[in-house]
């Protein structure tokens, strides 16, 4: 039986329709991505899934028993809370576990009838993997940078609203996992680890991500949302590659066929008068699904884009001697770089060492505190930052691109319509007409890209451009950047994108550090893991040295027996009568415990007593050992 199960699932939004009678299935251990174009409803579907939206008709139904968690790309906290409530919250399971154990295992010390629920709880321990609860908490908080837990939830910015969102719902370890978008507002190596978790986790998951790798590592199954349907993959984002250009190119074949046919069959139908027999009747129905497979759309290949761009002179920007803190905390420190014509550099670093500063000092958005930015004449900036734009709501997309531009110059000579620039990036001609407010926030997104890229700058600034956007926009986006002529200039966490565009690295280490590497990110992460393997293994070699020579010292010094002084011989002495009343005194609490009290506030207290006498015990007889050794 599924751990999901979804039957004949039907959702639109006034006359428009997402998708149509759908069904499909999630078993248990399968890792499900959804795919398809922005506003084709995946965000809506794990919203129906997750019981947050409901669709027109059909159900929606998991096995019965199992713990589901949802990520949602924008999660909602009570705004008064710290993190730690935020994410420690009432509801989890192997918390309330683990609280009723170490009850039952204190009250065990003096009722015998709690021995037999405490085996059971042990049991259900093993089962939930509680036993190392805590270090797999501090693990997690630890993986998404989460440090400081008394934290206001109100202080919080949505990244970092997410990265709480996405601890709590790792914590509750879940049997089924709804994640959308988890890897936004992430860092590199943050996003690294939630790969190898959830990959080898042992649970079912669905989820929407644009990140291509994690898509590779983590799923085993790709459900594409096309045109109101699904089409289903059994296999990883390779194989959805494959196999998709297969059924393009056999949709393709068949629509041409269709259309053809529908051709001669229209004639018929004009020749034919309105009173028909079986034959033309079941003729005329045939027409109708003939009609409707001709008029699919057949998806075309990606188009080469590249935009004319205005020559970069000798000077394009130089800068010496940057330097920028904010409270004490260096972001930038002694920066120097000079750029040179078709750089393509990534920016690479955990969420908080300074990259968004280090792209607005650039630009002058922010001053800096000492050093020297000198921009070339012919520099034209192109700046897409995370910061969203605001369009008037009563705007017109296409209204919004000409504002620009209506003609776009390409670098071949040719022009292209401000509409066909909208279309290869996902907005077909019915949205292109549509108002601002009825755009998705990912659609929103996308139209301020376009228009950075409209502006015909020659060097691009990009701080997280693929956020919000689909697999077939990104692929359209990388392309044009492909064969942008200028300089390019990334921030982003999606890795297969900056290992396509980009040829060297800036590192930000932290503490303002910012180190050039000759490579894309995959090239840095090799060198990284290597150099870490290199020093770990120069320490250890330093430690087994310094072990052997300290050895050589003891066998050529014999030690000397130590004695003991005055005040540690009366201590020796002193601890054998101290373990003596000890143990006297637990034997006379264990025999009032068992001589039918019923006060359970006086049970209480005496358990708590003999407790406390079992760590002085303990304590007691392990410096007695200690000082033994030299009597």
């Amino acid at each position: 039986m599924n751990f999901l199960s979804v039957e004949t699932l039907t959702k639109s939004f006034g006359e428009r329709s997402l998708f149509e009678n759908i069904s499909f299935g999630v078993g248990q251990g399968q890792k499900v991505a959804l795919v398809g174009v922005n506003g084709c409803g995946k965000s809506t579907l794990l919203k129906i899934i997750a019981g947050e939206d409901t669709p027109d008709s059909g159900v929606v139904a998991f096995r019965k028993g199992i713990k589901v968690s949802h990520l949602s790309q924008n999660p909602s906290f009570n705004e008064d809370d710290k993190i730690i409530n935020a994410i420690f919250d009432s509801n989890n399971e192997t918390l309330k576990l683990i609280k009723e154990y170490e009850l039952c295992l204190t009250k065990s010390a003096y009722d015998e009838s709690a021995q037999e629920k405490l085996t059971e709880l042990m049991s259900q321990m093993d089962d939930k993997q509680a036993w190392d609860y805590e270090s797999q908490i501090k693990q997690i908080l630890g993986e998404l940078g989460l440090y400081d837990l008394e934290q206001s939830i109100s202080q919080l910015s949505g990244g970092q609203r997410k990265r709480v969102a996405l601890a709590k719902a790792l914590i509750e370890k879940p049997d089924f996992m709804i994640m959308d978008e988890p890897t936004n507002h992430l860092d590199l190596d943050s996003i690294e680890w939630l790969e190898n978790y959830l990959a080898t986790a042992q649970l079912s998951l669905i989820l929407v991500t644009h990140d291509r790798y994690f898509l590779e590592k983590v799923t085993n199954e790709i459900i594409e949302i096309d045109q109101g349907g699904l089409h289903v993959y059994k296999g990883n984002y390779s194989y959805f590659l494959e196999k998709k250009a297969e059924r393009q190119e056999q949709e393709a074949t068949e629509i041409s066929k269709a259309k053809n046919l529908m051709k001669k069959e229209l004639e018929w139908m004009r020749r034919q008068p309105k009173a028909r027999g079986t034959k033309a009747k079941y003729r005329v129905d045939a027409f109708g699904d003939l009609k409707k497979k001709a008029s699919k759309k057949i998806v075309e290949q990606n188009v080469e884009l590249s935009v004319k761009t205005q020559r970069l002179g000798g000077k394009i920007l130089e800068i010496d001697k940057l330097n920028k803190a904010y409270d004490g905390i260096s972001f930038i420190k002694d920066f120097s770089y000079i750029f040179k014509k078709k750089d393509r550099i990534g920016i690479i670093g955990k969420n908080g060492v300074g990259k968004s500063t280090f792209l607005n000092t650039l630009t002058g958005e922010i001053t800096p505190d000492s050093g020297e930015i000198e921009k070339g004449v012919n520099t034209v900036f192109g700046y897409y930052t995370q910061t969203e734009l605001q369009f008037k709501e009563d705007q017109r997309v296409i209204d919004i691109v000409k504002e620009v531009a209506e003609v776009i110059h390409m670098a071949d000579g040719s022009t292209i319509t401000a509409s066909s620039l909208l279309t290869m990036f996902n907005f077909p001609p019915d949205t292109q007409y549509s108002v601002v407010s009825k755009l998705s926030g990912g659609e929103k997104r996308r139209l301020q890209l376009l228009r950075v890229l409209m502006l015909n700058p020659n060097f691009l600034i990009l701080d997280e451009p693929t956020n919000d956007l689909d697999l077939i926009t990104l692929n359209t986006l990388e392309d044009f950047l492909f064969n942008f002529s200028g300089c390019l200039l990334i921030v982003s966490h999606d890795r297969y994108f900056m290992d396509r565009l980009v040829d060297h690295s800036f590192i930000f280490e932290g503490e303002g550090i910012i180190k050039d590497f000759p490579g894309n990110y995959s090239d840095y992460r090799e060198w990284k893991l290597e150099e870490d393997a290199r020093k770990e293994a120069e320490q250890k070699e330093l430690a087994q040295r310094k072990s052997e020579e300290a050895k050589q010292k003891t066998l050529e010094k014999p030690k000397e027996k130590k004695k003991l002084s005055f005040k540690e011989q009366k201590e020796y002495e002193t601890l054998e009568q101290d373990i003596e009343n000890l143990e006297i005194e637990k034997e006379e609490l264990l025999e009032k415990m068992n001589s039918g009290i019923t006060d359970h506030q006086e049970l209480a207290e005496i358990a708590q007593r003999i407790e406390t006498v079992d760590h002085e015990l303990d304590s007691k007889t392990e410096r007695w050992i200690e000082l033994s050794e030299y009597v």
